[in-house]
C-alpha cells in the first residue's frame, strides 16, 4: 500500500521525505487556505520535493470551470493529479480528463455506489472518507471493503485511496481492507512507528549495552 501525506505544509513534507516512506501528497482547499499561500506556488514546490502523485483540487462546482481549473493545475507538473468532487459535474470532468490522459482523484466518497460511478468515469483514485463516516455512526472501514470487492468483481482499475484516517489503527485497517493507498496527516504518519513495547525494549537493550563499556565505532 502506498502512503501519501495529507498536507500543504512544505516544511512538513521536507521533514518527512527523508524517511523514504512518502509516496505522494494530497492537498485540498482547506489545507491550501491554512497554508496562506498561492496554490500554484505550493503545488509546484511539493511536486519538486516528491516524485509521486500530488493531488491538487479544483474548487469550481460547474463542469466548464472545473475543467479549466484542472487543466491549469495539471500544467504545473507532470505528477499532478487533478482532484475533483463526487458530483455529476465532477464525474463529467473526471471523464473528460481521463479521455485526455490526465490522472484524477475523485474525493468526498461516502458510498460504494459513488465509488462505482467514479470508476466508470475513469478516476485514477477514489477517496473514501473513513473517519468522517465514523463521525456519523457509519462503518468507514467497511466501506473500503465494499469498494475493494466491487472493484475486484467488475475489474475496475481505479485505485482505492483511504482518506480521513485519524490514527494508526485506521491505517492498518485500511491496508487489511485492501486499500491501494492511504493519505494521512503528519502526526498520524509519524505515529505509525510508535509502540510502547518497542520503546521499552530499546531502553533495555541500550541499558545492557552501556554496561559493557564497548563502542561499535
Amino acid at each position: 500500500m502506498t502512503l501519501f501525506l495529507d498536507t500543504a505544509d512544505v516544511a512538513v513534507i521536507q521533514d518527512m521525505v527523508p524517511t523514504g516512506m512518502v509516496d505522494g501528497v494530497t492537498t485540498n482547499p482547506s489545507l491550501i487556505a491554512k497554508s496562506g499561500r498561492n496554490i500554484a506556488e505550493v503545488i509546484a514546490e511539493i511536486c519538486a520535493l516528491v516524485e509521486g502523485p500530488i493531488s491538487a483540487e479544483a474548487v469550481a462546482t460547474d463542469f466548464d470551470t472545473m475543467v479549466r481549473e484542472g487543466d491549469r493545475l495539471a500544467a504545473i507538473a507532470p505528477n499532478v493529479v487533478v482532484k475533483l468532487p463526487l458530483t455529476w459535474d465532477g464525474l463529467r470532468a473526471c471523464r473528460a480528463f481521463a479521455d485526455k490522459g490526465v490522472r484524477t482523484n475523485v474525493t468526498l466518497c461516502f458510498s460504494a455506489a459513488q465509488a462505482m460511478l467514479a470508476a466508470k468515469a475513469g478516476a485514477t483514485f477514489i477517496s473514501p472518507f473513513v473517519g468522517r463516516l465514523e463521525d456519523h455512526g457509519a462503518d468507514g472501514v467497511g466501506l473500503l471493503e465494499e469498494i475493494r470487492t466491487l472493484y475486484d468483481i467488475h475489474g475496475f482499475e481505479t485505485r482505492v485511496l483511504a482518506a480521513s484516517l485519524r490514527n494508526p489503527g485506521h491505517v492498518s485497517a485500511a491496508a487489511l481492507a485492501g486499500a491501494d493507498a492511504a493519505t494521512l496527516p503528519a502526526d498520524v504518519f509519524k505515529a505509525l512507528v510508535k509502540h510502547p513495547l518497542t520503546d521499552k525494549g530499546l531502553d533495555a537493550f541500550l541499558a545492557d549495552w552501556g554496561k559493557t563499556g564497548q563502542s561499535i565505532l
